[in-house]
């Protein structure tokens, strides 16, 4: 057996053994061994091999597959600027903690630096994006490989799965030729592959459950009580706040989120939630939080004396001012130290659980609570009047419809720049078994590879995988379980970023995926941004191409295309899309961007203006004009690509 059939073998083998299951492939000539490998490994059912011919949009299906699937994916290119087009996921991958692992063919020594074609420099390519990397060595017929190929590949899944500083990582492997196996099998060693037909259940998980190795929850006012030490004054019952708002970002567990939704609660604060953060449940949820912070006055008189970040938030400027100015602000996060999310560099302390409900509290205020609750109640009453009498459909009614219709079953990937803004800002508190499970790529927050990272993650989604359930008497079955339709809202702009993504060839795996595109010819939310009005604006930010996105989507040969213009049609497009299956994509024609900017704007104007109402009917004394902060749903700090 020819050195490179040999540990492309082995290296196949040993993704199996760790607990690989999903392996995605782009075409190349170096990387013919490892696809070979991969290709008799999917025909034996090892695996589930996904190609794809543009590196980039690889690169996001796999981070779709690890982002829902929470086990590391692997990607395998051949050498050249293959390797380049693999940087915007691993980017992604690495700010958002998600297990990938990149498998890049390469020249061996003797051909690098001598201009061969596709012959870069690939060692340590990724740089510090990556969490361990390594130049694997050009195989040799010698005694020792075996144990060498295994413990490289072994480590590499280990890494990308470490419980606090889950990530990607990059195996660099140089084949000589011949690239191709021939008629001998014999080889040097035992290559030790695993016996064809094992079952996959029956080998060892690649890593512990993550939770093991975090700190164990603490009450609230213990981990307050530490930041005052042993010799405060401040009396032990009364050491948590009255005043308190508990903030949810976007989340690696979903258990976090329903521990920050029990805090809030237990406390009775005010509950803000990015749509990733999937918390915008329970007694204390907020709707409209953006949109109520927006207003300089309702945010002065509802400062916090303290706020509870849970994940990595930063969609809204208000948010992010109010954070700003607390206080005290405890992070909960699970992320390694270097990763820990503190956006507005406020932290006073960092745990990594979120805290437990105090032991001992009797200072709720009933107060505090019902003033958001009723101003966010006011708030939603003026933001369903302007959106009803508003001509045509707007951005907000399409991420307010999907949010509404889809149900606990579903995933949704909601795209940066003005649809998850949306969805913040517009979408109703839901019960938290009712509603869907929301991911984004929040990690860079870019627009790039979306299309493919929706494709990844509806795979995921809807794959056989094993749960415990126990019922009333305590007694524990195993039950196999599969998601249902995943949706994903995208601008048009990111759409057209990765309609790559949706070139996929009839053997491949396809999901039962929806796309949404809010088609609004270019990068609306700069139109919400101080850029707009200035010289050059259309041009430069913004970008109208004036594409038909249906002919788009229908060239990939996508399975259906629909085009709506109002609400009725909209969900309508939604039931047959979900009755159909396979992948289907719905264009949104919302009004012009000048039009969709123009209204977020009177909406801000409309809930400023019910809040000064509810001051007035309350009998208090605030002042009636009406004192707006700009930008109410944008970022702190937004480029081109959020």
């Amino acid at each position: 057996m020819n050195p490179s059939t040999a540990m492309a073998r082995v290296i196949v083998d040993e993704l199996v053994c760790g607990g690989v299951a999903e392996v995605v492939l782009c075409p190349g000539s170096r990387s013919a061994a490892l696809a070979i490998a991969l290709a008799d490994a999917d025909a034996r059912g090892d695996l589930r091999l996904h190609v794809r011919i543009d590196e980039r949009s690889a690169g996001f299906l796999a981070l779709g597959l690890a982002k829902v699937s929470r086990e590391p994916v692997a990607m395998v290119t051949t050498s050249g600027t293959a390797v380049a087009n693999l940087v915007p996921a691993m980017v992604e991958a690495s700010y958002s903690g998600v297990p990938l692992i990149a498998i890049t063919a390469d020249r061996p020594a003797e051909l690098r630096d001598t201009g061969a074609h596709q012959t870069i420099d690939q060692v340590k390519f990724f740089g510090d994006r990556v969490r361990w990397s390594h130049d694997m060595a050009v195989a040799e017929p010698r005694l020792g490989q075996v144990r060498y190929w295994r413990s490289v590949v072994a480590r590499a899944i280990a890494v990308s799965a470490e419980s606090s500083n889950s990530g990607p990582v990059h195996l660099n492997v140089a084949f000589r030729d011949p690239l191709v196996p021939d008629d001998d099998q014999n080889w040097v060693e035992p290559l030790g592959l695993a016996p064809l037909g094992s079952d996959p259940n029956e080998r060892l998980p690649i890593a512990a459950d993550a939770r093991l190795a975090m700190a164990a929850s603490q009450p609230l006012d213990e981990v307050l009580g530490m930041l005052l030490g042993p010799n405060s004054d401040t009396d032990p019952d009364r050491i948590v706040p009255t005043r308190g708002v508990v903030v949810v970002g976007d989340v690696l567990d979903v258990e976090s989120s329903d521990a920050a939704v029990a805090l809030a609660e237990s406390c009775g604060w005010p509950l803000f939630s990015e749509p990733s953060g999937n918390a915008r449940s329970g007694d204390t949820a907020l709707a409209h939080g953006p949109l109520l912070l927006a207003d300089a006055v309702f945010r002065e008189a509802h400062r916090p004396e303290i706020v509870v970040c849970v994940g990595m938030p930063g969609l809204s400027r208000p948010v992010l001012a109010m954070i700003r100015d607390a206080p005290m602000v405890v992070v909960a996060d699970e992320r390694d130290a270097v990763r820990r999310p503190d956006p507005t560099r406020g932290a006073t302390v960092f745990v990594s659980v979120v805290p437990e409900p105090p032991s001992a509290y009797d200072a709720y205020d009933d107060s505090w609570l019902d003033s958001w609750l009723a101003a966010d109640a006011r708030a939603s009453l003026a933001v369903s009047k302007r959106l009803d009498d508003a001509s045509g459909l707007t951005g907000p009614d399409v991420a307010r419809t999907l949010w509404d219709v889809l149900d606990s079953s579903t995933l949704l990937l909601v795209a940066s720049s003005w649809p998850v803004r949306h969805l913040e800002a517009f979408a109703r508190v839901r019960e938290s078994e009712e509603a869907p499970f929301v991911i984004g790529n929040r990690g860079a927050s870019g627009i790039d590879g979306l299309v493919s990272t929706a494709w990844g993650a509806a795979l995921a989604h809807q794959s056989a995988r094993t749960t415990l359930h126990v019922d009333e008497d305590g007694d524990t079955d195993v039950v196999s379980v599969t998601g249902g339709t995943a949706y994903a809202l995208l601008g048009d702009l990111a759409f057209l970023h990765d309609h790559n993504g949706l070139v996929v060839g009839d053997d491949e795996p396809r999901p039962d995926l929806v796309i949404v595109v809010v088609d609004n010819d270019g990068g609306g939310i700069f139109g919400q941004l101080e850029q707009a009005g200035t010289e050059h604006f259309e041009r430069v930010f913004g970008t109208p191409l004036g594409l038909d996105l249906a002919a788009v989507a229908k060239a990939a040969a996508v399975d259906g295309v629909a085009v709506v213009s109002d609400v009725t049609s909209l969900v309508t497009a939604l039931d047959d899309a979900t009755a159909a299956g396979s992948v289907r994509v719905i264009i949104a024609k919302v009004g012009d961007r000048a039009s969709e900017a123009q209204l977020l704007r009177d909406i801000a104007v409309d809930v400023s203006v019910a809040l000064r109402d509810l001051d007035a009917n309350a009998g208090t004394s605030s002042d009636l004009t009406v004192d707006l902060e700009v930008n109410a749903l944008d970022s702190s700090d937004l480029d081109a690509s959020d």
